[in-house]
C-alpha cells in the first residue's frame, strides 16, 4: 500500500476547512494536533482545535482559502496565497504549512505573507 501523497493531505484538510466541515478536519486531524495562528498563539490538542474551528466558522461563515502555490517537503507542504472572509473581500495573503504525521495532518499554521516569511520558508515572490 502506497502512503497518500502529503500534499493530497493538506489539500484535503482544506477542503474541509472551506466546506465548514468539523468532523472531516476531526477525520484528518492527529489526536495531538496543533494549530499556530499568524501571531504564533498555539492551540493543542484535536478537540481544542475543533473548538477553535467551530467558533471561527460562527464568526466567518465564509471565509475561504484559495492557494496558488503548493509544495511540499517531505512531510511538510507549504501552501502559498489568500484567503476571503467574506464574499467580494481584497485576498488577505498567507502562507499556511501543514505538518503530515501517518497520513494525518499533525500541525496547522498559519504566516502572514510578509516580505521575510516566503523566503523563511523558501518561497519567491507569490507572483512567480
Amino acid at each position: 500500500m502506497n502512503p497518500v501523497d502529503p500534499k493530497l493531505i493538506a489539500l484535503q484538510f482544506n477542503t474541509q476547512i472551506t466546506a465548514h466541515n468539523i468532523d472531516g478536519l476531526a477525520a484528518l486531524s492527529s489526536t495531538d494536533h496543533r494549530f499556530i495562528d499568524r501571531d504564533g498563539q498555539v492551540t493543542t490538542g484535536k478537540e481544542a482545535v475543533l473548538d477553535t474551528w467551530r467558533r471561527f466558522f460562527a464568526l466567518f461563515p465564509d471565509y475561504v482559502n484559495t492557494f496558488t502555490r503548493v509544495e511540499s517537503r517531505g512531510n511538510l507542504v507549504v501552501l502559498h496565497g489568500y484567503a476571503t472572509w467574506h464574499p467580494g473581500d481584497p485576498p488577505d495573503y498567507a502562507i499556511w504549512t501543514a505538518r503530515i504525521e501517518a497520513g494525518l495532518v499533525a500541525e496547522w499554521r498559519i504566516y502572514a505573507d510578509s516580505n521575510a516569511n516566503p523566503k523563511i520558508l523558501g518561497l519567491g515572490d507569490r507572483n512567480d
